[in-house]
């Protein structure tokens, strides 16, 4: 996206270099790298950046409005509920398709939001070793407001450690071995000293929650949640039971937000960078553009159950449909240059909130095919996940 740094970097590109990189990635996280690695970090030009900021902060703005909080009490489903809501999410992601205009000119757009916790550590990892193996010029970074790797990492273990000791912090997920982002929870464990731990491993005893290592039953004061329901309903695992307790642990982040900062906030919010979307059960009529729609089911995981492809006979069908929005389609500008055909970009920022939402880091994910995902992108190559790097001013 910068030509001057595209042309030197994809000179200097080579297979071998690409294969060193991934082994190495691969290493140090622990051979747990089980999802496609781009195999460019993406550079960002100044005057996008700072749309793209520009774009995370209106969004920012209307989550903070006093009482917008409010309209979101709908959101979480009765049978999912948690108690002890915290008043906001520690980690909040949005990401953003890189668009243009009429004019050509790059303007983000939102696809998502998540009151949700990302690759965190993970990614720290991956710009480092895009820097170590590949060009990234002198003086860009990843990372936002003055942080390196380091800030980053301290920030981090503040507020997902906090004051505990990190052993008797978790990393809550459903079956932690099998995710494919594994090797996020090998870096959170090898960078802050928090382990991850499956649900069925958690025990109760009142409102004290504890795992065991080495024979031991230790207390957990903390969860760095990272499970979702769903995963464990479709495995046909019944929920366990303390999620719904009153417990003496903090939640960090409290599982209500992944719902209420979702899908289910885009129709709430409005901006020149936000895409027009509607509650499915609202609307008295379709939008006569309807091709220029997408389904979202509000409850899924990982992009499963959107319709990309609608017509009102099959919004007609759909009987639950307030558990549905629609959302008009962003139509991805190929942006990088590779060895081929241009690659589509989707930008993810990633915020921790304490008193306020900080950015901090950033994902990337690059794609040649109608949409982001796997299976769009069978046998193209400088696809996949990422990071991208700015100038830092």
């Amino acid at each position: 996206m910068v030509p001057e740094f595209r042309r030197i970097y994809n000179a200097r590109y080579s297979e071998d270099t690409y294969r060193a990189f991934l082994a190495s990635l691969n290493r140090e996280g622990g051979n747990t790298l089980d999802f496609r690695v781009a195999e460019t970090p993406v550079f960002l030009p100044e005057e996008f950046k700072q749309r793209l900021l520009e774009a995370g902060n209106q969004v920012l703005a209307q989550l903070q409005q006093p009482g917008f909080f409010d309209k979101l009490a709908g959101a979480v489903p009765q049978h999912y509920r948690v108690p002890g809501e915290t008043a906001r999410p520690e980690f909040l992601q949005v990401d953003f398709a890189v668009c243009a205009d009429q004019e050509g000119t790059l303007v983000p757009q939102l696809i998502e939001l998540q009151g949700f916790p990302s690759v965190y550590c993970y990614q720290a990892l991956l710009a480092r070793k895009f820097r170590e193996f590949f060009f990234v010029p002198a003086g860009w970074t990843s990372y936002f407001g003055a942080l390196d790797e380091a800030g980053y990492l301290q920030l981090l273990q503040e507020v997902i450690v906090g004051p505990h000791d990190p052993r008797q912090v978790i990393l809550l997920e459903f079956q932690p071995e099998k995710q494919k982002t594994r090797i996020d929870f090998y870096c959170t464990q090898k960078m802050l000293g928090v382990k991850p731990v499956c649900v069925t491993q958690v025990m109760q005893r009142g409102t004290q929650l504890f795992y065991r290592e080495g024979g031991k039953k230790i207390p957990i004061r903390r969860i760095y949640y990272r499970s979702i329901f769903d995963e464990m309903e479709r495995a046909g695992l019944p929920i366990p039971g303390f999620f719904f307790a009153e417990l003496d642990v903090e939640w960090v982040p409290h599982p209500n937000w992944y719902f209420k900062l979702s899908k289910f906030t885009l129709p709430l919010l409005q901006s020149p960078y936000v895409p027009e979307a509607y509650f499915l059960h609202q609307l008295e009529r379709y939008p006569e553009d309807l091709e220029n729609f997408v389904l979202k089911p509000l409850y899924s995981f990982a992009g499963s159950g959107v319709l990309v492809d609608i017509d009102a006979g099959i919004l007609d069908r759909i009987t639950d449909r307030e558990n549905y929005i629609l959302q008009r389609k962003v139509a991805y500008h190929p942006v990088v240059e590779t060895l081929d055909e241009k690659a589509r970009v989707e930008i993810r920022l990633m915020y921790v909130w304490r008193d306020r939402p900080e950015l901090v880091h950033n994902l990337a994910r690059l794609s040649k095919g109608k949409m982001m995902g796997v299976d769009y992108n069978k046998n193209k190559t400088w696809v996949g996940a990422s990071v991208a790097f700015h100038s830092g001013h």
